[in-house]
């Protein structure tokens, strides 16, 4: 593998990229998890509010970590647009996961912890993650469209593309 990766330069961005938005992703779906199961156990909200709470919290650990970490080294498009894209393919994604749920709890009728859980949380989870991958790293965050500035005196670069950030 590693020999592949070094001979495929663009397949080693790629395998980096899948794996700090997998670590980024585990984050979020842990925190996604906790306070969506913490609302149903502790507060009786209905399903679906506790469903879009715990996601819209894991959004923001989600947006933090793959604007400083996953995808760092892509273009600064600047903090608000990619903000807003960010929110709107989250959205989208956010419906993907929904419509699994309300599939399983309104057509099929599952309605335990265990289906809302399977239904939200594995399959519109899943489904959804990777509608995002794609997004964020086609529109969200893309590829720089030239050269990568180049270090000044002082080694670190003009600053152009971290001042629109």
């Amino acid at each position: 593998m590693r020999h592949f990766l070094e001979n495929h330069p663009r397949a080693a961005k790629l395998a980096g990229e899948i794996a700090r938005f997998g670590s980024v992703g585990a984050v979020a779906y842990v925190v996604q998890l906790g306070v969506t199961n913490l609302l149903w156990a502790l507060t009786g909200l209905p399903v679906m509010t506790g469903q879009v709470i715990g996601t819209v919290c894991s959004i923001a650990v989600a947006f933090a970590g793959n604007r400083f970490w996953t995808f760092a080294s892509r273009a600064r498009t600047g903090y608000g647009r990619e903000t807003v894209l960010f929110l709107a393919m989250n959205g989208v994604g956010m419906l993907v996961q929904l419509g699994c749920q309300a599939f399983s709890l309104y057509v099929l009728g599952f309605d335990g912890p265990l289906a809302q859980n399977i239904a939200g949380n594995v399959v519109g989870v899943g489904l959804g993650t990777l509608f995002r991958f794609f997004s964020y790293r086609t529109w969200v965050f893309p590829e720089r469209s030239g050269p990568e500035p180049s270090p000044g005196p002082g080694g670190t670069g003009d600053g152009a593309a971290r001042r629109s950030a």
